[in-house]
């Protein structure tokens, strides 16, 4: 059973394997294209990337750090509604917001045509937003919510104990914030800032519909425009070398997030109060807690539904209601699928796991060789959908070229085969997480009983241990489901023909500047976003 999980689990590492193999056995050809990229494309590629990065770092370090420190130390008018809002950025994907804005705020737009009115000035009033600048605020609206949420836990735990503390020793506000509170979540800070970086390097469509050079869009130009595979290869092994760093500086931050909070300082913050603000600081703390709600996702979802609007009642064609339903159903079936095969595989990675977990198992090669397939799997979330996607392809020429009669690139790239397993390389490492979170909160003294009492292994699990992870179950699978939903660079280059989904179906209309049909397949996407982060801020408010 173990090797037959080990073997599943490295399947799932093959797209990593592909894209690093392709440096073995480089020919003369290979390294003078190195050469030639390195002289040409991939400065700009890199700097582009690394300016567009650093830029959004610091943006949600400072606003997902300020709002966090705000409603987790501080009291003040809407303070407890403003805990779970903050949240609803995380619904709206980039892309999405992307196109909302471009049609906001262009020179034809009714912001700028009333602008102008009122001006009497026939000059546009700002620069183009589908720009570098445009995407770093487009990032920092819709992912701030990582660093907002692991800081305010961080602070949630010690930060008000601590503050009332120092308060006590005769500390002023500002030193209590710039001693107490930063040093506090300077490690969930890190840990937030490197998964948005994740999800910043992993974007394709910002980077595309606003024409930015960037390492995801180098890879898609040289795959399908070049149609040079090993230029794609050489890019996405740099994308995967910068993931890769970025994994590591969160995994570390990540350490010492769990080793700074503790249960006693969780039961003290509960009896200590925040601190109370009145007139114009309560007035700043409300400004900053509303600015990137109202920004990060009520405009845009305004936009969206404008634009859904004037389509329905002006467009040449209206809607295009029934086109709609088959994407959506195409949509559901992938996620659907997807979430159900992430779930099985969770379930039977995290009880294998827990088998192997006794005194005598760890001593022998099985647990060891599980623990690694486990990381395997935890890894693929890391892993840019562009990166998966040249993977996939990679390996899958190489043997249509050595092993034609295997007949794999028709099931791969003709059906949804390999759209399934790009999937589950990309998160089935989310539903580990959810389902291993769930076995934590059951004693092992509950399998010991059992097994006491004359309960095979297989009882154990669907008679003991389902019911129990019930819920943690349901949250894995909803949170694969809506990352299918909003999956963008592997699906554009995997899917086979007849299979588009909402979030292609968006980006190739928003691309062909028909912003008003795509606003209802993105407006679709944000509301199934919306699930689970509805769930979650219940979750933090039930804490």
């Amino acid at each position: 059973m173990l090797r037959l999980i080990t073997v599943v689990c490295l399947l799932l590492a093959v797209p990593v394997f592909g894209v690093l193999g392709s440096w073995f056995g480089l020919d003369a050809q290979s390294l003078a294209l190195l050469r030639h990229q390195l002289e040409t494309v991939l400065p700009a590629y890199a700097a582009s990337s690394l300016v567009l990065s650093v830029s959004v770092a610091l943006g949600v370090a400072v606003l997902g750090g300020a709002t966090a420190a705000a409603v987790s130390l501080f009291d003040f008018p809407g303070r407890r509604w403003f805990e779970w809002a903050l949240l609803l950025p995380m619904a709206m994907p980039a892309y999405v917001a992307a196109y909302a804005y471009t049609d906001a705020l262009q020179y034809s737009g009714a912001l700028q045509t009333w602008l102008r009115e009122l001006t009497g000035s026939s000059k546009p009033m700002w620069s183009d937003v589908r720009s570098l600048p445009g995407a770093v605020l487009l990032f920092v609206l819709c992912l701030y919510p990582y660093v907002y949420l692991l800081t305010r836990t961080a602070l949630s735990e010690r930060g008000v104990t601590l503050m009332e503390t120092a308060r006590i020793l005769g500390a002023g506000t500002l030193r209590r914030v710039r001693e107490v509170a930063l040093p506090l979540a300077r490690p969930a800070l890190a840990a937030g800032v490197a998964l948005a970086l994740m999800e910043t390097l992993a974007d394709y469509g910002v980077g595309s519909y606003f024409g930015l050079n960037t390492l995801t869009t180098g890879i898609y130009k040289a795959w399908l425009v070049m149609n040079d595979r090993m230029a794609a290869a050489q890019l996405a092994s740099v994308l995967l070398l910068a993931v890769a760093g970025l994994l590591w500086l969160e995994r570390r931050a990540q350490a010492r997030l769990r080793f700074s909070s503790s249960r006693a300082g969780a039961q003290h913050a509960a009896e200590a109060r925040p601190l109370r603000l009145h007139g114009a600081a309560a007035a700043l703390a409300v400004g900053l807690c509303t600015l990137p709600i109202l920004l990060g996702f009520v405009l845009p979802v305004l936009a969206l539904l404008k634009l859904m609007w004037l389509e329905a009642r002006y467009g040449e064609f209206g809607l295009p209601l029934a086109r709609f339903a088959q994407w959506a159903w195409t949509s559901l079936q992938l996620a659907g699928l997807s979430a159900a095969l992430a779930v099985a595989m969770a379930l039977v990675l995290a009880y294998a796991g827990r088998m192997s977990a006794g005194a005598a198992a760890q001593r022998g090669p099985g647990a060891g060789l599980l623990k690694l397939s486990t990381r395997v799997v935890s890894l693929g979330y890391a892993v840019p959908g562009a990166v998966i996607a040249v993977g996939i392809l990679l390996p899958l020429g190489w043997l249509q070229t050595h092993a034609p009669q295997l007949g794999l690139t028709g099931v791969v790239t003709g059906t949804i085969a390999g759209l399934i397993y790009a999937y589950l390389v990309r998160f089935s490492g989310v539903a580990l997480q959810s389902v291993e979170a769930g076995y934590a909160r059951i004693s092992p003294n509950v399998d010991e009983t059992a097994r006491l009492l004359g309960a095979s292994r297989r009882r154990v699990f669907w008679e003991l241990h389902a019911p129990l992870l019930a819920r943690s179950s349901l949250a894995a699978a909803l949170l694969v489901f809506v990352d299918v939903m909003k999956e963008l660079p592997a699906t554009l280059v995997l899917r086979p023909f007849n299979s588009d989904t909402l979030a292609v179906v968006a980006y190739q209309m928003a691309r062909d500047e028909r912003l008003g049909e795509a606003a209802l397949p993105s407006l679709a996407i944000v509301l199934v976003g919306l699930v689970p982060v509805l769930m979650l801020s219940r979750a933090m408010r039930q804490r």
